[in-house]
């Protein structure tokens, strides 16, 4: 598997990767509520990251059902959870 991100987006993807590094390091906290903050965060950022590369697939012509192949979901779950927000 390759993830391919271009040099616009380098600067964000840098951001979102050490962001994701240190609340996956808060995750293993021995102080339950460190963790649990951490991995309520972890849940938002897993959100948007999959926001915004359901957007970029939708922008490139993917159809849902490729996208859910990817997500491994099904296509009426992607798209009823996607698609409501470009309302």
């Amino acid at each position: 598997m390759s993830i391919f991100v271009d040099a616009p987006e380098l600067s964000t993807y840098i951001d979102t990767m050490s962001e994701a590094t240190t609340l996956a390091a808060a995750a293993a906290s021995s102080d339950p509520a460190v963790g649990l903050r951490a991995v309520r965060a972890l849940r938002r950022l897993l959100e948007r990251l999959e926001e915004v590369q359901v957007a970029n697939a939708r922008e490139r012509g993917w159809s849902w059902q490729a996208i859910a192949d990817e997500l491994g979901v099904s296509r009426q779950a992607v798209h009823q959870k996607h698609n409501r927000k470009r309302r």
